[in-house]
């Protein structure tokens, strides 16, 4: 077997044991781009051999998806398939598990209307709303892992011959997922150690605000009352540790969804729905976008924030140090998986309920008047660079360093 075989098999046995942590009895649902077929093979081995009663794979393909695009009619865009929605929901309901296996290509649907992207967004946001609830509440482990691609590899190696370019992502994505250690799972479970030390200092501070400042950026984001940070992998609702991100490095809470205000400018560029929005900056009042920039995708943004009315305001607030992994390897990733995981962020959209505490047991007109955001959408966007300060603000109005020059201050 060749080392990247080798690794190979690591990837695949950390996505089952770490990232959806197969019980025996489980079902196990792993949505796949064709192209990843070799990965996706082992790690159905290796879910069998964790006990899974059933493995299921929703293959899909980017050529097809592109030629939908171009081709198909504008009704398609507003229908999604019952059945699936049927699927999905039952599977969360019977305590099964999900693999998403990305391979980014970040332009995929350059060209194409973006009205008729933001329409599909929209409907299959709007059929699988229920399913997504179960997700984004924990009571159902999945994980989201990435494959590279040629695209993808040309994207981010632009000065590389395309067998070069792959052979270096490739690199970049086992090292950044240790999975070049010698036991990938046990180096997962000290990741995880060290960024919940992080969550237990940031729950004890208690900040009420938090005070971002950076070229481009002036921005007071309230936290709830009852705020819980959380990072690195999850507990489910049966009571299982899972890591939702392969890779992560983050440690997240939730804002006030009117509680936001000031004007925030992006480090990273943002791949949405196939096009990349780059260069752009949003400005808040009272929790809501009243005004926004983009040097590129300004259309696509557009239609983002114009999905429903909390696609306008915060539903995750992020840090992550400047000093991380994935950031140290001086690369744009173009996909939200890893980006994000190299600069602090904040996401539009939907708040994660468990990001307040029991927020996860309120019912959504409850969650609604608590701050908790309500949307179809959720939507990562980087904001973190070495120029990043932030500041944690108290109720009492003192004022403390959390992170300078885009580090940790403590």
């Amino acid at each position: 077997m060749s080392q990247f075989e080798q690794l190979l098999e690591k990837y695949a046995e950390l996505a089952v044991k770490s990232g959806v942590n197969i019980v025996p009895g489980q079902t196990l649902h792993i949505n796949a781009p064709i192209i990843a077929a070799e990965y996706v093979r082992k790690v159905v081995k290796y879910a069998y051999e964790a006990g899974a009663k059933l493995v299921n794979i929703d293959w899909n393909d980017d050529a097809v998806t592109r030629t939908k695009y171009e081709l198909a009619p504008d009704e398609v865009f507003g229908e999604f398939p019952a059945w699936k929605v049927t699927a999905m929901e039952e599977l969360a309901e019977n305590g099964g598990a999900v693999l998403s296996v990305i391979s980014p290509n970040p332009e995929l649907l350059k060209g194409i209307d973006p009205k008729r992207i933001a329409t599909f967004n929209k409907t299959a946001n709007t059929a699988l709303h229920k399913y997504r609830e179960y997700m984004m509440a924990d009571r159902i482990r999945w994980s989201i892992v990435a494959i590279p691609c040629k695209e993808w590899a040309e994207k981010v190696y632009p000065n590389e011959n395309i067998d070069k370019a792959m052979e270096l992502l490739w690199d970049s994505v086992f090292k950044i997922c240790r999975v070049d250690n010698e036991n990938p799972v046990q180096a997962w479970e000290k990741h995880n150690d060290f960024l919940q030390e992080k969550v237990v200092q940031l729950n004890d501070k208690r900040y009420k605000t938090l005070h971002y400042t950076a070229p481009g950026t002036d921005l007071k984001l309230d936290l709830v009352d009852d705020h819980v940070w959380k990072g690195g992998g999850a507990n489910s609702e049966d009571g299982k540790w899972f890591n939702p991100n392969i890779p992560t490095e983050e440690v997240f809470s939730m804002p006030h969804s009117h509680g936001v205000n000031g004007t925030v400018t992006s480090t990273l560029p943002l791949n949405y729905g196939g096009n990349l929005i780059e260069n752009f900056s949003l400005t808040f009042k009272d929790g809501s976008v009243v005004d926004f920039t983009a040097e590129k995708g300004y259309d696509t943004l557009q239609h983002l924030l114009d999905t429903d009315e909390g696609a306008r305001r915060l539903g995750e607030v992020a840090l992550v140090p400047h000093d991380s992994p994935i950031s140290n390897t001086g690369l744009i990733f173009f996909n939200t998986l890893y980006d994000e995981n190299a600069s602090c962020h904040l996401a539009l959209g939907k708040a994660y309920p468990n990001n307040m505490k029991d927020g996860e047991k309120l019912p959504a007109e409850e969650q609604a008047k608590r701050g908790i955001n309500q949307s179809l959408t959720h939507v990562d966007f980087m904001i973190g660079s070495a120029e990043l300060n932030i500041d944690g603000i108290k109720e009492d109005g003192t004022v403390e360093p959390i992170m300078r020059n885009g580090n940790w201050a403590f």
